[in-house]
Parts: structure tokens; sequence; C-alpha cells
């Protein structure tokens, strides 16, 4: 007989969460649902409640409050609304809590459940970008076990098993290079929104599209391997690989390399997570690899996307820096998809902005939030044309 786990997913409503709860759907019988959440999704977080039996659903926006207690009148759900009550629906203490916030509104929501010293499935980039010795250092103090979600990490988390990360020589990201990896600097000028978000191999939100299309995506991902894995910034490397299938590779010492292949689907992460240390199934497609024919890999080209060098000296230069990388890019991204920026300057902003006089270490949550605060001003003023 299988144990039922209890599990809160934090962010149920995007890409993640949906991908998460359809491998709760389809295994009913190990799953119990404590906490759902929500930005001001109402219809569809009461829809999900609902179906799941949710304890409680938390709407992030409280304005959205009074829809969602009315769309959930009758039912067995606790409706809740505000910051507060995010973080109280991640201290619920789920035995897996997802935590699949984007951006910094999913930081004190991942510390809340990491204090619980269960597990925490990890979707929220932000976490480990702009709080990475915080968060790491609360994994620690409650014994908490962190599982990374991201196809990239949860890869390199499977080539690690069983093995001593002392013996590692590199570890090596992968990037599909986006839609734009074959454009000239000059077309990706006079890229627009709707081409950005056309990922090649992926079904994404918006935002992290625009990342892919930038590669800040895979400079983010580099500050998170760092502090995920603790080799060493000089051990992590970042390797184009256009066909999405090998996801992440793990070199050691005696030359031998273990890589994890897989289709691109974000649920196959998710279930090496939900179901760790153990397996499950998915409805995912089977690898066949004589279909698919040949896999390629080059190396990244810093001249036309230049994210991965920006990234990499954040995290070398380490303090508040990363934090200020993370908040400038979520602005000069916001400003691209509204359509006040060209492409090319996203990055630019992000880089502007690091070349200012950056504030001390951040040493508790509070801190991280205001180095974001400060970084998302001086990256607005950065793209306020000259007067």
């Amino acid at each position: 007989m299988s144990v039922v786990r209890s599990i809160s997913i934090l962010g149920a409503t995007g890409s993640i969460g949906a991908s998460t709860l359809d491998l709760v759907r389809r295994n009913r019988d190990q799953f119990r649902v404590v906490a759902l959440t929500a930005n001001c999704q109402v219809k569809e977080l009461a829809a999900l409640a609902r179906e799941f039996s949710a304890e409680l659903a938390v709407i992030a926006d409280e304005g959205c409050l009074p829809d969602l207690r009315l769309e959930l009148s009758g039912s067995q759900s606790e409706a809740a609304g505000g910051q507060a009550a995010l973080v109280e629906a991640a201290s619920r203490g789920a035995d897996i809590t997802v935590a699949a916030i984007v951006g910094c509104a999913g930081l004190a929501p991942t510390m809340a459940a990491i204090e619980q010293g269960k597990v925490i499935a990890l979707a929220n980039k932000e976490a480990l970008v702009s709080a990475g010795d915080v968060m790491t250092a609360a994994v620690a103090r409650h014994g908490a076990t962190l599982l990374p979600v991201d196809s990239e990490h949860n890869a390199i988390f499977q080539c690690l098993q069983g093995n001593d990360p002392a013996h590692v020589r590199t570890i090596t990201l992968t990037a599909s290079g986006g839609p734009f990896r074959d454009w000239a600097y000059e077309r990706m000028a006079g890229a627009t929104p709707a081409e950005a978000v056309k990922h090649p191999n992926w079904s994404m939100g918006a935002k992290i599209s625009v990342d892919s299309a930038t590669m800040m995506n895979k400079g983010l991902e580099f500050i998170e391997a760092f502090h995920l894995f603790p080799v060493g910034v000089d051990k992590l490397r970042i390797l184009i690989h256009p066909q999405s299938i090998v996801h992440s590779m793990v070199e050691y010492r005696d030359g031998s390399t273990l890589a994890q292949l897989g289709p691109s689907d974000m649920r196959v992460p998710i279930a090496s997570a939900l179901a760790w240390p153990a397996r499950m199934d998915t409805p995912c497609a089977r690898l066949d690899l004589a279909e698919i024919g040949e896999l390629t890999f080059r190396k990244p080209d810093e001249q036309r996307f230049p994210a991965t060098r920006v990234a990499r000296e954040a995290v070398m230069g380490g303090g508040a820096a990363p934090a200020v990388l993370n908040a400038a890019n979520e602005v000069a991204v916001a400003a691209f998809l509204s359509g006040q920026i060209a492409f090319t300057r996203i990055v630019q902003c992000a880089e502007d902005v690091l070349a200012r006089n950056l504030p001390p270490p951040p040493q508790s949550l509070d801190d991280v939030m205001a180095v974001d605060k400060e970084a998302r001003i001086r990256a607005r003023e950065t793209m306020e044309p000259a007067r």
C-alpha cells in the first residue's frame, strides 16, 4: 500500500503548477493537496481547489479575495488572500511544497516552506539567484531537503546521485539557445515580444521565454547551480544544445561523463522531484534517439548573448550582485514586453545597474528584498530617456 503524501503548490495556475497537478491528477491515491496559490486567477484557482479538495486556496492579490470566496462558497476549501496568506500556506508543513511563484514574490513563501524542514521542489529561480546564501543557510539550519525542478538542475541532481562531489571535474548546463540562437545581433535589435516568447522547444511563460531568448535564463541557472552544487564556479560550464534532449552533464575525475536525457516536457523533472527518492510513471513521450537522429553541441557566443558572462561575473562578485542582476533583468524584460525598450537593451540595462555602487551583501530575507527594491528603481532610471 502506497504512502499518501501531503503537497502544497505555490503558483498552481502557472505552467509548473499545471504540470505538477497533471501528475497529481494521474496519481490521486498518492497525494493529498493541502494548499494551492495563484496571483489573481480566481476562477482557475477555485476550480483546482474544488477538483483536488484543497484545504486552502490563496490568492496573492487580496483585492481578488471576495471573488475567490464567492467561487469557493459551499466547498470544503478555505479561501485567503494577500502576501501573509501566501506565507501561511507555505507554513502548513506539507510533506512536499512545490515553490513555483514567479519573481521575488516567491521568496518569503519559499523561505517559510524551508523553515518547516520538509521537502521543497524548487522552481522559483529568484530564491537561489537573489537569496542563495540566505536560503542555503536556512536549508541547513532547518534540515530541509531542496529538490531542483528546473530541467537542467534536476538533471545534474540525478547525475550526482551516489557520487562524491569531490570527484566532479565539471558540471555542464545545456541551453537550447532560444529562438534567436542563429540571428545576427543587428536582427535581434528589432525582435518583437511575439518572436521572443516563441521558444522552439519548450512551452513556458512570457518572462522565462524572453530570458531564454537573451540567454539570461541560462545565466540565472548558472548562479543557481553555484548554490545547489558546491563544486566552485570554475567547474561550471554552459553548452548550446539546440535539441534540448541532453538536459545537463556531470564529468568526473576519471573521465566518465554522466548525462540525463529526456523529452522537452517539464513533467519529467517534476515527477523526479515528486517521487524522490523513488520514480513514478508519466504520460510523457518516450525518447526515441533513432528518430531524433543526431544531437549537436556548440559553445555559447557571448558577443551576441552577453547575459551568461554578466551572470558569471555577478556570482563571482558575490554579495548583492546576483540579487541586483535578477531585479534589473525582471524590470528590463517587463519593459521589453510592453514595447518600451528594444530586445538588445534588456541585458545592457542589467549590466548598467550592476556597474553602479552595489549595496552591502544581504544577511537576511529583508535585506534581499531591500536590495531588490533599490535595484528595480535603478533599472527604471537606467531605461528613462536622456533629457
